[in-house]
């Protein structure tokens, strides 16, 4: 079977409209986020008693820059695609805003089999977005930066690192929700299921993806410059 060829940037592009997708989705579905989308989402709850303009989407992204500049600490390096992909957060912020608008807001689906399919859908289409950012060359957002970046720096397993970062986030979360909100809203069970099958789907869905597609560069001038 004849392959869909040079999809590298192609991948970044869909990485980026999934990902904000499955957030918007599993916002919808209410049965929790998962443990890298629920501290943003938390944070967001908490400000937006202060600053009403402080949208789900404007959460993500600064939320990212804090990891950005906590990644660079932990790797002890900064280089400048680390910028590009700040823009990419901010890209992904604005995302996530415009999907939960045309999903009609951020308030949860009336009934409970339209939530069950909102999670379900959201947790594929994540997975294979993120599988997608696994295999492109363009600036990886904060999230899959962190982990490829930690993985690569100290010759580490990249899906154990994804796994321990999700466990690290999950905890995070929890914290967040407690001294923030007292409440647990943005965590529930659908955060628990995720933080267990996250990584063997997103593993999953590369799999498929290597076997439909080629991920070389259709610019790679653009690419070796991103690279240095």
């Amino acid at each position: 079977m004849k392959k869909l060829q040079k999809m590298n940037e192609a991948a970044w592009l869909l990485g980026v409209l999934l990902c904000a997708l499955g957030v918007a989705l599993a916002t919808k579905a209410n049965f929790g986020l998962s443990m890298i989308a629920a501290p943003p989402y938390i944070i967001h709850i908490f400000m937006e008693n202060f600053f009403p303009w402080y949208s789900q989407g404007t959460s993500e992204y600064i939320w990212q820059g804090v990891l950005l500049l906590a990644m660079c600490i932990i790797v002890r390096r900064f280089r400048v695609k680390y910028l590009l992909t700040f823009v990419c957060a901010v890209i992904f912020g604005l995302a996530v805003y415009g999907f939960l608008w045309l999903l009609g807001g951020s308030a949860a689906y009336a009934t409970l089999a339209a939530r069950i399919a909102a999670f379900c859908i959201s947790e594929v289409i994540t997975a294979v977005a993120i599988a997608c950012y696994f295999r492109t060359d363009l600036p990886l957002p904060v999230y899959e930066l962190v982990v490829s970046e930690i993985a690569k720096c100290y010759s580490l397993n990249m899906n154990k690192v994804k796994q321990a970062n999700d466990l690290i986030m999950l905890a995070l979360s929890l914290i967040l929700a407690f001294v923030l909100n007292r409440s647990f809203a943005g965590i529930g069970i659908g955060t628990i299921i995720i933080t267990l099958v996250n990584a063997s789907l997103i593993a999953l869905a590369g799999k498929i993806l290597d076997t439909y597609c080629d991920f070389s560069p259709r610019f790679p001038r653009v690419i070796a410059w991103l690279k240095k």
